[in-house]
C-alpha cells in the first residue's frame, strides 16, 4: 500500500537536490509569472478553505493551463455539469466556487500538513504513483529538471493506459519544477506550513483504509484492469467506481460517497450487484413529502386542499437538496432556483453522507436490514427519541457549534475554560458531532411532516 510515511524522506531529498535544466528556465519562469497573475484568486481559496494558494496555482496549471473559466477537478467548464470524474459537478458560477468543491472532493477542506513532501504527495496522487514500480521519478512532478531525464537520471513515461516507454521522454514541466520557480520570483512562497501537531492524521489518510477495503472489494468483484489496492483514490479507481455506479443504478459521480461504499460492500459480501430499488424508496418517500409540502400530493394522490402551494424548483434524487427545500419551507422562506451553495459545506456533506448510508443499508420493504437483536435495538432507541429528536438534533447543534468556536486557553477560568477543556479533550469535535446532530434534527423534522401529511399527529396538548 502507498503512504505518505513511506515515500515522505524521497520527496525531501528530491525537493533538495533539484534543479530546473538551464535549456528549461526560461519556459519554467514564464509558467511561474502566470501562476504569480491569479494569485488574489487563489487567495480567496485559501480563506474559503486553507489550502495554500500556491498549491492550487500548481492544480490549475496541470488542469488546464490555467483557465479560468474551468472546473479545478478536471479542467471541463465550469458552466456545464462534469462528464468525466468526478462526475456531476456543477454548473458553478465562478472559479472559486468551483475550486472549493474540487478541494471538498478530494478531503483537503481541513487538511493542517502543507509541507514540501505532504505537496508533492497530493500532487502525484493525481497522476497515480506507477512511476514508482518502473524506478523511475514522475515527470508530473521533475519533468524539466535534472531529477527526470539523461544524462542525469532516468527517463520513461506511460504513453497510454498501463503501457510504460522506458526511453520516453516527457517534454511537459512538472509541477515540483513550476513551484522552485515560482519561488524564486515570489518570497512569500515559505513552505512551512507543517501540522500543528505531530502524528496527526490527515483527511486523506484517514480515508486510505476505506479506500483500500473498496479496491480490493472491486477486484473482488471482477475490476477490469485490476486495480491496485493503494488506498489512492486515483483516476482507475475512480473509473472502476464509477462502471459499478452505472451497473447498479446509483448516482454516477465516481467518488466513493457513503452510498457507494455500502453499496459496493454489500455486493462484494453477496457476489453480485445490489439491487436498486433498494436505494431509491427512501428518495421518493422525501420526493412525495416535497410535493405535498407544494400544495399538491404524492403520485397518484389528489391535492391536499387548505395548503397554501409554494413555488418550488424542480426536486431532484439528491436527498441534500430535498432536505434545504423542506426545512426553507419551515423557516417560511423560498429557494432560490438552482444548486444551492452553502457558505460553510462541510456538515451539508457529511450529512448527506450519512442520509446515503442510511438509505443504502434500508432493504427492500422499508426494513432495517439488520438481525434480530440489532433490530429491537434500534426500535427500542427510535422509541425512546420519539418526540424527542428534533429538540435534541438542533439542541445538539448549537451546543457543538458553540465548542467548536472555543479556544481551549491554559489560563482561562470558569465556563470558558471548561469548555476549552472539552474542545482539547475531544479533537474534531465538530466533524463527528455537527452532522449526527443534523441528521437527527432532519429526521425529527420529516416524521412530524409525515405524520401531519398523513393525519396522524398527536392532538396538541391542552393549555392550563
Amino acid at each position: 500500500m502507498v503512504s505518505f510515511a513511506g515515500l515522505k524522506n524521497q520527496y525531501e531529498r528530491n525537493w533538495t537536490s533539484l534543479e530546473i535544466r538551464p535549456s528549461r528556465l526560461p519556459d519554467a519562469n514564464a509558467v511561474a509569472r502566470k501562476a504569480l497573475n491569479g494569485k488574489a484568486t487563489y487567495q480567496q481559496i485559501e480563506r474559503l478553505t486553507g489550502v495554500p494558494w500556491y498549491f492550487t496555482a500548481l492544480c490549475h496549471y496541470r488542469e488546464s493551463n490555467f483557465n479560468f473559466d474551468t472546473y479545478l477537478g478536471n479542467g471541463e467548464s465550469l458552466h456545464r455539469v462534469t462528464t468525466i470524474v468526478p462526475k456531476g459537478r456543477g454548473p458553478f458560477a465562478t472559479f472559486v466556487d468551483g475550486a472549493v468543491d474540487a478541494f471538498r472532493v478530494e478531503n483537503f477542506i481541513g487538511a493542517q500538513d502543507w509541507g514540501i513532501a505532504r505537496i508533492l504527495f497530493r500532487l502525484e496522487a493525481f497522476n497515480g504513483f506507477g512511476y514508482h514500480a518502473k524506478g523511475c521519478n514522475s515527470p508530473y512532478l521533475y519533468g524539466g529538471s535534472t531529477l527526470y531525464g539523461p544524462p542525469e537520471a532516468r527517463a520513461g513515461k506511460f504513453v497510454r493506459d498501463h503501457v510504460f516507454d522506458p526511453n520516453h521522454v516527457d517534454s511537459q514541466l512538472g509541477t515540483a519544477v513550476i513551484l522552485h520557480a515560482m519561488m524564486a520570483l515570489d518570497s512569500s512562497i515559505t513552505l512551512d506550513g507543517g501540522p500543528q501537531f505531530a502524528g496527526r492524521a490527515e483527511p486523506e489518510d484517514d480515508a486510505a483504509s476505506t479506500i483500500v477495503l473498496m479496491q480490493q472489494a472491486l477486484n473482488k468483484l471482477g475490476a477490469n484492469p485490476p486495480l491496485a489496492e493503494d488506498g489512492i483514490s486515483g483516476p482507475k479507481t475512480r473509473t472502476a467506481v464509477s462502471q459499478f455506479q452505472q451497473q447498479n443504478g446509483l448516482s454516477d459521480t465516481g467518488l466513493l460517497d457513503a452510498a457507494t461504499v455500502a453499496a459496493i460492500t454489500r455486493a462484494a459480501q453477496t457476489g453480485g450487484s445490489v439491487r436498486s430499488g433498494e436505494l431509491s424508496h427512501v428518495l421518493k418517500r422525501l420526493e412525495d413529502l416535497a410535493q405535498i409540502m407544494r400544495g399538491g400530493a404524492p403520485q397518484g394522490g389528489t391535492p391536499q386542499g387548505g395548503i397554501p402551494p409554494v413555488i418550488i424548483p424542480p426536486s431532484t434524487s439528491d436527498p441534500i437538496s430535498l432536505f434545504e427545500r423542506l426545512f426553507s419551507l419551515i423557516n417560511k422562506t423560498t429557494p432560490m432556483p438552482g444548486p444551492v451553495t452553502p457558505t460553510n459545506p462541510a456538515p451539508v456533506d457529511q450529512l448527506k453522507q450519512v442520509v446515503d448510508l442510511l438509505s443504502t443499508l434500508l432493504s427492500k420493504g422499508g426494513k432495517p436490514a439488520l438481525g434480530q437483536v440489532n433490530g429491537a435495538l434500534g426500535e427500542t432507541v427510535g422509541k425512546l427519541l420519539d418526540g424527542k429528536k428534533t429538540a435534541l438534533g438542533i439542541g445538539g447543534s448549537l451546543i457543538t457549534a458553540l465548542l467548536s468556536s472555543v479556544t481551549a486557553s491554559p489560563t482561562a477560568g470558569g465556563i470558558t475554560g471548561l469548555l476549552g477543556m472539552i474542545v482539547s479533550a475531544v479533537p474534531g469535535l465538530g466533524q463527528f458531532a455537527m452532522p449526527i446532530s443534523l441528521a437527527l434534527a432532519a429526521w425529527g423534522v420529516l416524521g412530524k411532516m409525515e405524520k401531519w401529511a398523513q393525519g396522524t399527529a398527536p392532538p396538541p396538548k391542552p393549555m392550563t
